[in-house]
């Protein structure tokens, strides 16, 4: 058996490796862009596959394709579906011509494994061609986005479970930590009193919130173009085609899928991937600023804050003996930016659409494709690796308690701002804490200070 085949296209021949499951056209995406040195993002293919399932499903109701032509189509785009023909998608994830490299890819690859289920060799196009048959009244402007919006539903489920498991988390330690009372910070500087459960179930609603948008999201991303073929206008589909093959995704998929009212519109216009980047913001700077918070209430700790204990996940230096570090806030933070610079990047490419197509789909795959890769696993580990192992130093917030003048606004209801002025000046002028103070010179008894300080009080909404 020859090592190699010869293809021909539109400009000329190449020899492709004989058992190779690609072409030509694939083979000169891999010469021509060498870009990123990063495949295309998997759940985009998994979802590329169903759309050409969905396309070919159509055709062969249509009588496009026989029985035995079809039913090899349908196994090999089950196949891509499935992940089980990854490693032959080597086009590099950014690439020109609005993604054309990686349509051409997916359709020789389910083109040759079809011929190789039926018995033929790869290159027998004349028994089912990539163009002719697997693109067969498709076009990558309208495939592309479809396939890029039913990889980012799919995926957003995901992270959606993620960010439920960590609001959940997060309420698991609001019970545990509700009898805790600590110093509550403005500004970095030391202000009223709250407890620790408190401030869990804030990191809670936040994250509530964005499971809550990210599941608004899809709503944003199920109206697709399928059936607008080249510009949106359908040209060279049937209108049959164009009226089943979106309800045929649906039924393929389990998705709310919904075929655009403007096709012209939804081939041009990207901008519901703006918004739908900014949902992904948005969680990205809850988890910067909720792992901050988690990094500096649990910095020294003995020299430092030390009110949070976080998982001991590895040594964190080579010269410090003892030495552990926030790692995973810290992991979980540089997630977060990248997003943040992603929503950046899908901002400008979508806004780069000219007239009737927008060419750099493929950066508006791969960016938002990664951010919510990013989010799922940023989430994942934040709850897995960090907060279910959270545990809270009570004897740091408890010192902190009484050796802080943030404990004093707890008392003024009781003691009158004067007297809790007077232990304001004896606190900065002997180092006594509060409590001390408070007890030694009469103003409180133990019994009271405990009382006002306690968390049922910390607590209580108003005076």
């Amino acid at each position: 058996m020859p090592k190699f085949r010869t293809e021909k296209d539109l400009l000329g021949e190449m020899k492709i490796p004989s058992d190779a499951l690609y072409g030509i056209q694939t083979m000169r995406a891999v010469e021509n862009f060498p870009i990123s040195k990063r495949p295309v993002n998997p759940a985009l293919i998994h979802a590329y596959g169903t759309v050409k399932l969905a396309c070919a499903t159509t055709n062969h109701e249509l009588g496009k394709f026989d029985g035995g032509k079809f039913e090899a189509i349908h196994q090999a785009c089950g196949e891509m579906a499935s992940g089980k023909l990854d490693d032959h998608i080597v086009a590099d994830a950014l690439q020109g011509g609005a993604g054309t490299s990686t349509n051409m890819n997916v359709n020789e690859v389910i083109a040759n494994r079809a011929l190789i289920i039926l018995g033929r060799k790869p290159g027998d196009y004349k028994t089912i061609h990539p163009l002719g048959d697997i693109n067969l009244h498709q076009s990558t402007n309208d495939t592309y986005p479809t396939a890029l919006k039913v990889a980012a539903i799919r995926q957003q489920r995901i992270l959606e479970k993620n960010l439920v498991a960590l609001l959940e988390a997060f309420q698991k330690k609001e019970k545990e930590f509700a009898h805790v009372v600590k110093v509550g910070r403005t500004e970095y500087q030391d202000a009223v009193l709250t407890t620790m459960g408190r401030t869990m179930s804030a990191y809670a609603e936040a994250f509530g919130r964005d499971r809550w948008r990210v599941f608004k999201c899809e709503e944003r991303l199920r109206v697709v173009n399928l059936g607008g073929t080249a510009i949106g206008t359908g040209v060279t589909a049937p209108r049959q085609y164009i009226f089943k093959v979106v309800e045929n995704l649906k039924n393929l998929t389990g998705l709310g899928l919904a075929r655009a009212e403007n096709l012209v519109d939804a081939t041009q216009n990207n901008d519901a991937f703006v918004e739908v980047s900014g949902i992904m913001k948005a969680c990205a700077v809850n988890l910067i600023k909720v792992s901050n918070d988690l990094r500096f209430m649990s910095s020294g700790p003995d020299a430092g804050i030390g009110e949070l204990i976080l998982p001991e996940c590895q040594p964190g230096s080579t010269v410090m003996p003892g030495k552990i570090n926030p790692v995973i806030p810290e992991a979980v933070i540089q997630a977060a930016l990248k997003v943040m610079a992603n929503d950046g990047t899908i901002a400008h490419a979508c806004a780069m659409g000219h007239l009737e197509l927008n060419a750099f789909m493929p950066l508006i795959a791969d960016s938002y494709l990664e951010s919510i890769d990013l989010l799922i696993n940023a989430s994942s580990i934040l709850s897995t690796r960090c907060i279910e192992g959270l545990k809270v130093n009570e004897k740091a917030c408890r010192r902190h308690v009484e050796n802080s003048t943030a404990t004093l606004t707890a008392l003024v209801g009781r003691i009158g701002y004067e007297k809790a002025q007077e232990i304001t000046c004896e606190f900065r002028k002997t180092g006594k804490s509060i409590r001390e103070i408070a007890i030694s010179t009469k103003i409180l008894s133990a019994k009271d200070f405990d009382d006002l300080t306690s968390a049922e009080a910390v607590m209580k909404l108003g005076s």
